[in-house]
């Protein structure tokens, strides 16, 4: 079967497709999940995800109502992916800027124009 084209593909596969690609690319890349609290931010992940898992993980929570960002940070070499960076949350501030390292790529959801 041939792979869907882009212009094929929802809102929510859009978001999630480089996290999905990533995935393919780098079976060892894992996913650290923190969850927006009334109170703000954690410094510590809730959870670490497996490759597989990371996309999955998020389709789940889109028809839920969450809001969800997700950040490819570099490895130490600046310029590879070393790990992703979830972030959900119901209501509340948007995650901080990173300070973990150079975001590769971003994505926010809901996307808004």
């Amino acid at each position: 079967m041939a792979p869907r084209k882009p212009q094929d593909l929802t809102p929510e596969q859009l978001f999630l497709q480089p996290l999905a690609q990533l995935a393919l690319q780098d079976p060892e890349i894992e996913g650290l999940v923190f969850w927006g609290e009334a109170a703000g931010w954690p410094e510590d992940p809730a959870e670490a995800l497996e490759s597989e898992e990371i996309a999955f993980w998020a389709e789940g929570l889109l028809p839920e109502g969450f809001s969800i960002e997700w950040r490819i940070l570099a490895a130490e070499d600046g310029k590879t992916p070393g790990h992703i960076r979830l972030y959900a949350w119901e209501a509340g501030a948007a995650p901080p800027a990173e300070t973990a390292g150079p975001v590769l790529a971003a994505a926010r959801w809901p996307v808004t124009a």
